[in-house]
């Protein structure tokens, strides 16, 4: 099998994408788009998993595939040159689940520490988990193998998910032969690019909590947004008071997104965010100057972003095209991992007639 630098990523389409998204990994996934280091670029839509934990809902999946394309495509995905596809259109991808899912036990995946605490998170522990949500780390693997993707960019909270893929792969391998590539993680590099907390200080953006700035915001609700519900620092309370900027969710947000030439175009008074900060620091700097520079920043990031996704907004035709189009590429490459994983494991009964002349030589020496 022919070595190449394949890349698998994706999201589930539970609703809009937000900043968080962008910091987290968009921006990154566009940068590995045009580096041209990677042989292929694949960007799964998981709906299947979405519907994990929205069984009872299936039309929030249906209606929210159209708003994470159009924020890839906002955000500069290019589908020349990464293919978008979704996951419950990729048969390939079921059939995979479950031939894993003899190669791990209920007491593993219940080790998984991201399945714990995805499981506290969304109150499964008290209603009762479904099954589907329990292996999804499972599913995760199939798409990970079925593209043959040897890079799969993750935050740290999902490395476990991608040591329980490696344990599948390496186990399948043993049994069967060397069959599947094994994936490696690409971890963000530094701080800044891992995913921002949300604008309350909380761990995650969620819808549920309000406390989003999504990509589409128009200026109205980003302003609203930091200026209503954006923490700094409490022990802040007069201009003259020294402040801290670790863990003052404004700062946090300038770490990631603003650059010198915000600064000269915004507040010239200081030459850089490190110049700024000392200020804050000792006091003297208000909080009001720092969520005003920080809505300008934000603007400045998402007002293009907005616009490019107008201009696809006002041709869904070619969105729905470029979808169907990556899906129907990515059922050539996943059916041809399934075949491949379908012969090592020596169930390719149909692929020629080679299994009559074994049934018939078992047959014979049955008889001797």
């Amino acid at each position: 099998m022919e070595k190449k630098n394949i890349i698998l990523t994706g999201d589930r389409p539970t609703g809009r994408l937000h900043l968080g998204h962008y910091v987290g990994s968009l921006k990154r996934r566009v940068e590995l788009q045009n580096s041209g280091q990677f042989d292929e670029i694949n960007i799964l839509i998981a709906d299947d998993q979405a519907l994990t934990d929205n069984a009872d809902n299936p039309r929030k999946i249906r209606d929210n595939i159209v708003n994470v394309v159009l924020d890839y495509l906002s955000v500069g995905i290019d589908p020349k040159k990464s293919t978008i596809c979704v996951q419950s259109a990729l048969p390939a991808l079921h059939a995979l689940t479950f031939y894993y899912l003899n190669l791990v036990t209920t007491a593993r995946l219940s080790r998984n520490p991201t399945v714990k605490a995805e499981i506290q998170m969304r109150g499964f522990a008290d209603e009762g988990l479904p099954t589907g949500f329990f292996v999804y780390p499972v599913s995760q693997a199939a798409d990970i193998t079925a593209f043959d993707a040897n890079i799969v960019p993750v935050g740290e909270d999902q490395l476990p998910m991608l040591e329980q893929a490696r344990e599948i792969v390496e186990k399948f391998n043993k049994i069967y032969g060397e069959t599947l590539v094994l994936p490696k993680a690409m971890i963000p590099e530094n701080e800044m690019q891992r995913r921002l907390p949300g604008v309350d200080g909380k761990a995650k953006m969620s819808k549920s909590l309000g406390n989003c700035i999504y990509l589409s915001d128009d200026p109205k609700t980003i302003k609203k947004q930091v200026n209503g519900k954006m923490f700094t620092d409490p022990e802040h309370l007069q201009i003259s008071d020294p402040g801290h900027t670790e863990g003052n969710v404004v700062f946090t947000y300038l770490d990631a997104l603003c650059t010198d030439e915000h600064f000269a175009a915004f507040l010239p008074d200081y030459a850089n965010l490190d110049e700024m900060k000392e200020h804050y620091r000792r006091g003297g700097l208000g909080d009001g100057t720092c969520k005003k520079f920080l809505i300008n920043v934000l603007e400045t990031t998402l007002e293009p972003i907005r616009a490019e996704r107008a201009r696809w907004e006002a041709d869904i035709d070619s969105v729905y095209d470029i979808i169907r189009e990556g899906t129907a590429k990515a059922v050539e490459i996943t059916n041809a991992t399934l075949a491949r994983v379908r012969k090592a494991m020596k169930i390719d009964y149909f692929v020629d007639r080679s299994v009559v002349q074994e049934w018939n030589d078992l047959l014979r020496q049955a008889k001797q």
